[in-house]
């Protein structure tokens, strides 16, 4: 499924979180987005996956406009959200199985995915515990299969590694390729750098709701003389005061009051 995006915007009152942006993702791309805290990531991700309705713009999934097919869209994407809720009153497998339900998937297959999500990330011991006795990574590892549970074409993922060991994380990386090769478009937002320059080719950087640069990392490294992702986020947004302004809190820390 392609993404295509029209001077999307999106206001609160006299705040303008996302201002006039426009780009498109392919089928099968893993896109980067990136950007300060702040700068309007999540804002778009919510929109894109219709929690959230543009103040103006337009969002084509596949063709549609998402605000005209909003119900048959969101049955074709998965997401991660940077903050997930769960219902922690049920167990990893009754989550699962009311989130396989809500897609209506068959019975067999939600048990059997579910078992093999567990499996896969060494849960098999919690699948029947309820979610309020599971640590943060534990929560977060239920998140992601519950958005993948149902084989989505897009998927949203938006900060998906926090509270993940490092294992983990290893197998998530090649996970997102493997699900690119199948011809899923992944919609990647982190924080990361390091990573998303490992499994994204292109990256978008917004900075105070507008799109600052569009580009794969390897120009961008080219255009800006920069040796990584990271310096050349830096270097574009207000990033780049952060070696001062590690200086002045350590200055505070040693500071006498």
């Amino acid at each position: 499924m392609k993404i295509k995006v029209s001077e999307l915007t999106r206001r609160y009152g006299d705040f303008v979180a996302v201002d006039h942006i426009s780009f498109e993702v392919d089928r099968g791309e893993v896109l980067g987005y990136l950007g300060p805290n702040g700068a309007g990531k999540s804002t778009t991700v919510k929109m894109l996956t219709g929690i959230l309705q543009p103040t103006s713009g337009r969002i084509l999934i596949d063709g549609q406009d998402l605000r005209d097919h909003t119900l048959s869209i969101k049955q074709r994407i998965g997401y991660v959200p940077e903050i997930g809720g769960l219902y922690e009153s049920l167990t990893g497998m009754g989550f699962l199985q009311l989130v396989g339900r809500l897609y209506h998937l068959e019975e067999d297959a939600i048990t059997h995915k579910a078992q093999e999500f567990f499996r896969l990330f060494g849960l098999e011991k919690s699948l029947d515990q309820r979610l309020s006795s599971y640590s943060k990574g534990m929560k977060q590892k239920v998140l992601i299969s519950s958005a993948l549970i149902h084989n989505p074409e897009i998927v949203f993922l938006d900060e998906p590694l926090s509270g993940l060991d490092a294992n983990t994380m290893l197998v998530f990386k090649e996970l997102i390729r493997e699900l690119a090769a199948q011809g899923k478009t992944i919609f990647y937002c982190s924080h990361i750098l390091d990573v998303v320059e490992r499994v994204c080719l292109r990256v978008i950087i917004i900075d105070r709701g507008k799109i600052v640069a569009d580009a794969p990392v390897s120009e961008l490294k080219q255009s800006t003389k920069q040796g990584s992702l990271e310096d050349v986020f830096k270097k574009l947004t207000d990033s780049t005061e952060v070696n001062e302004i590690a200086k002045s809190f350590s200055a505070v820390v040693a500071g006498s009051q």
